[in-house]
């Protein structure tokens, strides 16, 4: 079981590289000491499109790529792998990666029990679950190589005009869905729904390209900073 340390950072759905430079900017202060935290955990669509098994797509991220595997020699960090970002392990040898299939990732923190998950594992419907599953197969990354430019060039053209930051109403009865999946005595934190919000036992972490925050495990609650108060 994980162990949640005080002052753990959660950054979720930072969509890197379309959507700013935040991320870049809080690797660089977490590298160079700036920002001092015990622990780092990823919660999924870390990057705009990132998989392993393939060459090309690793040219988009040389220095994130080389900056991240750094800082997780100097501190531990956990990756839940997202929609956009998958089958990392190849990729982050050194990181805590959690796959699709073993998420939700339970986690203690003081006495509390926390379930994590990047927040696409339940209410999602059969077609997502069959894509996804498909997607994330090594045979499929593989069969793909030989079309994998044109293919990844035509999607990132289309993920860098993707609006992505939602609105913010109606959320609450899909949460109350997503929330019955899980144990009642547990504290269920979720990114991928970009919400930034609290209900209940129920967290869904804002995201970092669309609110420019991050979440602060600090004296026993979940506190979603703005990324300049950090900075």
């Amino acid at each position: 079981m994980l162990r949640l340390k005080e002052g753990t950072i959660f950054v979720a759905d930072a969509h890197f590289p379309h959507h700013g430079e935040e991320f870049s900017a809080l690797l660089k202060a977490l590298h160079s000491g700036g920002i001092d935290t015990p622990m780092l955990v990823l919660m999924g669509d870390i990057f705009d499109l990132l998989f392993g098994y393939n060459d090309y797509i690793l040219g988009f991220y040389e220095d994130t790529i080389s900056r991240l595997d750094e800082l997780s020699r100097k501190i531990p960090i956990v990756y839940l792998e997202g929609n956009h970002d998958f089958c990392l392990k190849e990729i982050f040898a050194d990181m805590e990666v959690i796959a699709r299939e073993r998420q939700p990732l339970e986690a203690l923190y003081a006495e509390s029990k926390i379930m994590l998950s990047h927040g696409d594992l339940y209410e999602t419907g059969l077609a997502y679950e069959l894509y996804t599953h498909i997607l994330r197969r090594r045979s499929t990354l593989r069969i793909l190589r030989p079309f994998q430019k044109s293919i990844i060039d035509v999607v990132m053209k289309r993920l860098a005009g993707k609006k992505i930051c939602p609105q913010k109403e109606n959320f609450e009865t899909r949460a109350r869905k997503i929330l019955s999946h899980y144990p009642a005595d547990t504290t269920v934190v979720e990114g991928h729904h970009h919400m930034g919000i609290a209900l209940g036992r129920y967290i869904s972490l804002p995201s970092l390209a669309c609110d420019r925050k991050v979440a602060l495990l600090r004296e026993g609650k979940m506190e979603f900073l703005d990324i300049d108060s950090l900075l």
